[in-house]
């Protein structure tokens, strides 16, 4: 008897020794699926400004794939618990190291608002909003790549298919984007990683907007992640070539050819359709911007610029946005608006409006009278930076944090921007990001696009981030676009998405350049994201087809 206590007692330490290098051999499993992850999101962050690796998006998502797809059968021991929390809690906390790694990389320059001493916040409390906000966007970017990762867990743990995988995945991804685009926070989808040098591929978004081009990236990442998962190991070792990568291969060369075609049609330019356009790039520091220095260089640097190219025989002149940080009644009687009157040239001019007790971030069109002809009010604000998420419950908190100004109110989502030169489409900064204000304004008749930013503060890579923005928002809309910045980049882009002129940064800078109405809808335009709804409901019809099939055999093996 103590015999058989003696085996069992030794029985029982084998047992737990082989456990403890079991969860061991997990833990480290796992913790390289997570170092993976997060190097091929920092790969997708190169994508963008300033390293515009723009091609490595085209394979910097399959690695992820494989990860959440690829999830072996582990034998995992009677004695651990929960194994299948295990295994599912993995794929979210893989899918948040892979969107850390590209969102926290693509967005660093956020950090660019420290210091914020200039506005009487002290330099700790500075870093510390600094790394808050920086945190705070790249969580929220990850987060969803999280849903995504374990979403795909979810609906393709039974789906043997890989194109009905491919197929699923690139729905899902779309549809989260989508999602959060319909947000007040947004700014790095997956399809902005090809602007502003893959201008072939941009012309996708004519056809469904930014989410073409995002599900032409997450279709061939997917294709190329599962051309690795179902490689062919026997005899002659893995062969990675077989039919899901020579797919991704075509498919590659097809949205790009399509691209191609819509890339090189002619540009329809008619000489009464000509509008010659003056731009004003101020270089005013936000650390002046609104102190008597500041608001002395606003209005010389503003006046003196809106002379010169009056002189140049402009038809209008484009300023920054909150060129003149005044309300309408005082913009008025700048000298600037003094400028407008004796030289008859239009000027719109970033200010501020009035909406009951609060204000509107504006453009302002003020013609040779000397009088505000219309006002665009800005209607996607930045998150804590214009107005108190949550205000009700976070404002508290906020106003101890920061000295922002909370009680600027967004424009209507609706809006038109009429001009004397015709309906227009216009952006104020921030707006850039979100191609349904502009699609809207271009299917109510806009005709040309106004960008009007305030970018200073921030290294070069985010202003240039952001000309990549204007350059989607331009081709979607088949528009050219002004764009016309603080401290740079301001810009000239024409309806293919190619840039005519570009300042410098952190340079003022005065440039005219002829312009084109135009008239026409892409499909874009006339239908909106219509790819979008269409994936997502062959998707599920896919996944419910599997479903009642895998319940059926389920059935017919109990009988």
């Amino acid at each position: 008897m103590r015999q058989n206590q003696s085996n069992k007692r030794y029985g029982d330490t084998e047992t737990r020794g082989r456990g403890e290098t079991f969860t061991l051999r997990v833990s480290s499993s796992l913790l390289l699926r997570f170092v993976i992850a997060a190097l091929s999101g920092i790969l997708m962050g190169l994508t963008v400004a300033p390293v515009n690796a723009w091609f490595l998006a085209w394979f910097a998502l399959a690695p992820l794939w494989v990860l959440v797809i690829k999830n072996e059968k582990l034998k995992i021991k009677n004695d651990l618990q929960n194994p299948s929390s295990l295994i599912f809690n993995s794929q979210f906390f893989i899918g948040l190291a892979w969107g850390i790694g590209y969102h926290g990389l693509a967005l660093s320059w956020i950090t660019g608002i420290h210091p914020m001493t200039w506005m009487g916040v002290p330099w700790l409390a500075s870093l510390g909003i600094a790394v808050f906000c920086w945190v705070f966007i790249t969580l929220w970017g990850a987060a969803s790549v999280a849903m995504w990762a374990t979403g795909m867990r979810i609906i393709c743990y039974s789906m043997p298919q890989p194109y009905a995988r491919v197929l699923i995945g690139t729905a899902l991804w779309c549809g989260i984007e989508t999602i959060l685009s319909w947000g007040a926070l947004f700014w790095s989808s997956i399809s902005y990683t090809q602007s502003p040098y893959n201008l072939v591929i941009l012309h996708l978004g004519q056809l469904s907007g930014p989410y073409a081009v995002t599900a032409a990236i997450v279709a061939v990442n997917g294709l190329i992640a599962e051309a690795f998962i179902n490689r062919d190991t026997r005899e002659s070792g893995w062969r990675f070539v077989n039919k899901y990568l020579i797919t991704a291969a075509g498919l590659l060369i097809t949205v790009h050819l399509t691209g191609f075609v819509l890339y090189t049609r002619p540009l329809v330019q008619p000489p009464a359709a000509a509008l010659k356009v003056g731009i004003i790039q101020g270089n005013i520091p936000n650390q002046i911007k609104l102190y008597p220095e500041g608001l002395r260089r606003a209005l010389e640097g503003y006046t003196t610029g809106y002379l010169n190219l009056a002189d140049q025989k402009v038809d209008a002149v484009l300023t920054p946005e909150g060129a003149l940080p005044f309300f309408e009644r005082n913009l008025i009687r700048s000298s600037l608006v003094a400028a407008v009157r004796s030289q008859g040239v239009v000027a719109w001019i970033g200010g501020f409006g009035q909406k009951g007790k609060s204000y509107t971030n504006s453009l302002l069109t003020v013609t040779g009278d000397g009088r505000v002809f219309s006002r665009y009010d800005k209607a996607k604000l930045v998150p804590i930076g214009e107005y108190v998420p949550f205000e009700e419950l976070l404002g508290g908190i906020i106003s101890r944090l920061s000295p922002l100004d909370e009680h600027q109110v967004p424009g209507s989502p609706n809006q038109i921007f009429n001009t004397p030169f015709g309906r227009a489409i216009a952006g104020i900064c921030y707006e850039s990001a979100f191609p349904e204000v502009f699609r809207y304004q271009a299917q109510a008749g806009g005709q040309f696009i106004l960008s009007s930013s305030n970018d200073a503060h921030y290294s070069a890579s985010m202003p240039a981030q952001h000309h990549a923005q204007d350059i989607m928002r331009a081709i979607e809309t088949d528009r050219w676009a002004v764009r016309a910045t603080n401290t740079g980049y301001s810009a000239f882009v024409d309806p293919h998405g190619r840039t005519k002129w570009i300042s410098g940064h952190n340079t003022y800078e005065i440039h005219a350049e002829t312009i084109y109405r135009r008239q026409t809808q892409t499909l874009y335009v006339r239908w909106g994201d219509w790819l979008t709804p269409l994936l997502l409901v062959l998707a599920g019809g896919i996944w419910l087809v599997n479903f009642l099939t895998v319940q059926l055999s389920r059935k017919q093996e109990l009988n």
